[in-house]
């Protein structure tokens, strides 16, 4: 049996990516008539249509999504595997893309890349920051490599590690009569007095399983769609929030009036690391964990 070439897979991720022959030609450094033909060769070999052509784009069938999704996978094995038998490369070195969501992203990383870059030079990091879902779905397609998230969250197909527990503060503007932060009470909130994220946040799930918040009738309809835009609200005193602890002394809070309370220490959420099943890099992931832990542990 005849199988795919790395080059054929290689541009047929290109074209699936950029959407259009011309430029996916020009990624791969080769003539679009060439790059045409090496695309018609992979069907031809796979027999199976990948992609509908007409004048003006390109659409990827349902099967060529398939084939592109296993395609960078097979792409990024043959990476580790070179890297692996060649023995030419310490732990952490060579390129590694880290999803992370954006409720970890302006907390953890201004403190944690510049140490990751000092302790293992050769590192080369792509950062994609993104919600949970998506992050989760790029991995499983290839695109990424491991993800930088809180748990509990429901992902299929990876590893999990565990590093660290984020603790809920409660947030409140200096001065409001929403509540007292000293003596605070949740049966004692107004109704629509919470504000959080809007759906598809995980820290809007977190929060509310974590701060034990049953009664929807305390949470408000009107949600934010970014942390920027929930702290704008509470400082506007329209009402109160919960923030992972590690935002206590972020740029997020500058020039705001919104202080933050310790909560209950089982109100919190679990920064972890996650990659796919049986990845050869699973030490590796291991070790930028450890890493991870130990360097918020001396903070």
């Amino acid at each position: 049996m005849n199988y795919p070439t790395i080059k054929q897979l290689g541009y047929f991720v290109a074209l699936c990516e950029e959407g259009h022959f011309g430029r996916a030609a020009a990624r791969s450094f080769i003539s679009q008539s060439a790059f045409s033909t090496a695309i018609q060769d992979l069907e031809s070999l796979l027999n199976a249509q990948l992609v509908d052509r007409t004048k003006r784009q390109v659409t990827v069938t349902a099967l060529g999504q398939e084939v592109a999704t296993q395609a960078r996978l097979c792409l990024r094995d043959i990476e580790s595997l070179v890297e692996i038998a060649g023995q030419r490369r310490e732990p952490l070195a060579g390129s590694l893309r880290l999803g992370v969501i954006p409720t970890i992203a302006p907390f953890l990383l201004p403190t944690l890349l510049p140490r990751l870059r000092k302790t293992f030079p050769e590192l080369k990091l792509y950062l994609i920051e993104d919600q949970t879902e998506r992050i989760h779905e790029r991995l499983l397609e290839g695109e990424l490599d491991v993800l930088l998230l809180a748990l509990p969250y429901d992902l299929r197909s990876v590893e999990s590690m565990p590093l660290f527990d984020d603790r809920f503060c409660l947030a409140v503007r200096q001065g409001s009569k929403a509540v007292d932060p000293d003596n605070y009470r949740y049966n004692r909130l107004q109704a629509e007095s919470i504000l959080l994220l809007e759906d598809g946040h995980c820290l809007r799930d977190h929060a509310l399983a974590a701060c034990k918040i049953r009664n929807t009738e305390k949470v408000s309809r009107f949600a934010a769609s970014s942390l920027l835009t929930l702290v704008e609200m509470v400082d506007a005193d329209l009402g109160i929030t919960f923030l992972p602890e590690m935002a206590r002394d972020s740029a997020l809070l500058r020039n705001t009036r919104v202080r933050m309370y310790p909560m209950d220490e089982q109100s919190h959420r679990t920064i972890g690391l996650s990659w796919r099943k049986g990845s050869a890099r699973d030490d590796e992931f291991r070790l930028l964990g450890e890493f991870i832990r130990e360097q918020h542990d001396s903070t």
